[in-house]
């Protein structure tokens, strides 16, 4: 009875996630990633029926952090987010054969975006060690490989090979193959059950939970976000002003609004926590020892590759910005 309701429970959450990873909305997909995680964790093993899901769930969480090569989802460091994301794509193309065109497109994409990611963070002989694993020694992969090769050997992540094969590109396609796993899996028990739930009460088809957002997944106090809000609160107090009549809707409604208002007091104090920090990280001092640091990163990785330096060396709570900033002093000291 717990596999079933487990399965069930897994085949939400993956809805949930193909959903916010569509709209882009930031905050809420990582919170059901974690859900998804959680239930594909439990599975002593992986029911036959169940692998396509998983398979996806697991895609898009590496899809949403490719391009951050620190993060590691395999037990080889070597080996970025979008490169597992790349097996995984590989098992849920055997999963299925009538999207030969968009497995192609998508295999392609982030194949290329894996060596587009190295390039940018001035990897560049990762990026070489990479095409070799991508690329076995056949006639069909042979042009795309000798195209990436002849790019890595410039140095240059703004040709237009990888300009024409973005990660928007990569993000846009994703979505297109969602769309129809969507549209596979409506008969989805927990959705279908939702669905006549909210019906039944005459609130409409989780108006709140299907309207499209857009969130910045870097930035969870943006005013969108604020402004959505604010428009949630507004239309729940709406709402009970002319509902009086039924006090357990009543009841439920305010608990929303109680959340709605928790969330921006949540945003106001992220927004003070940042502010305070980044004041008492304006009022350090540089010390000669980090000074050493910044030389030493910038003499190995390179100008203006901050956020790689500030992970190699040995800072005291500073940012890229402010490396870069302290970087245009000690030229100016010069």
């Amino acid at each position: 009875m717990e596999a079933v309701a487990a399965e069930w429970m897994l085949e939400f959450a993956c809805s949930c996630l193909c959903r916010h990873f569509a709209e882009q909305s930031g905050a809420e997909f990582w919170r059901w990633k974690d859900v998804a995680q959680a239930l594909i964790n439990g599975f002593s093993q992986i029911p036959p029926h169940q692998k396509k899901t998983v398979y996806l769930c697991q895609l898009l969480i590496r899809i949403a952090q490719g391009k951050s090569l620190v993060l590691q989802f395999e037990n080889d460091p070597k080996i970025s987010p979008l490169e597992s994301a790349l097996s995984f794509w590989t098992l849920l193309e055997k999963q299925e054969i009538k999207l030969a065109k968009l497995h192609e497109d998508i295999r392609r994409l982030i194949q290329i975006q894996i060596v587009a990611v190295h390039m940018e963070n001035r990897y560049f002989k990762e990026a070489a060690e990479v095409l070799e694993r991508l690329f076995t020694d056949s006639e069909s992969d042979k042009p795309l490989r000798v195209k990436l090769a002849t790019v890595i050997k410039t140095k240059d992540p703004h040709v237009p090979l990888l300009q024409s094969f973005s990660y928007s590109l990569l993000i846009s396609k994703v979505k297109s193959y969602i769309e129809l796993f969507m549209k596979e899996n409506e008969t989805n028990f927990l959705i279908q059950e939702a669905t006549k739930h909210v019906a039944s009460k005459g609130l409409g088809v989780t108006t709140l939970q299907n309207r499209p957002v857009k969130v910045n997944e870097n930035d969870k106090s943006d005013l969108k976000t604020k402004k959505r809000l604010l428009k949630e609160e507004q239309c729940i107090t709406s709402q009970s002003s002319g509902d009086t009549k039924n006090p357990r809707r009543h009841s439920g409604q305010k608990s929303e609004k109680k959340r709605v208002l928790q969330n921006l007091s949540n945003m106001d104090n992220v927004e003070k926590n940042e502010v305070s920090l980044a004041c008492s990280r304006r009022r350090q001092r540089w010390t000669y020892k980090e000074d050493l640091q910044l030389k030493s990163g910038v003499k190995e990785f390179g100008v203006g590759n901050w956020a790689k330096i500030l992970v190699h060396g040995n800072f005291s709570n500073r940012t890229s910005v402010m490396l870069k900033d302290r970087w245009r002093t000690l030229n100016k000291m010069k």
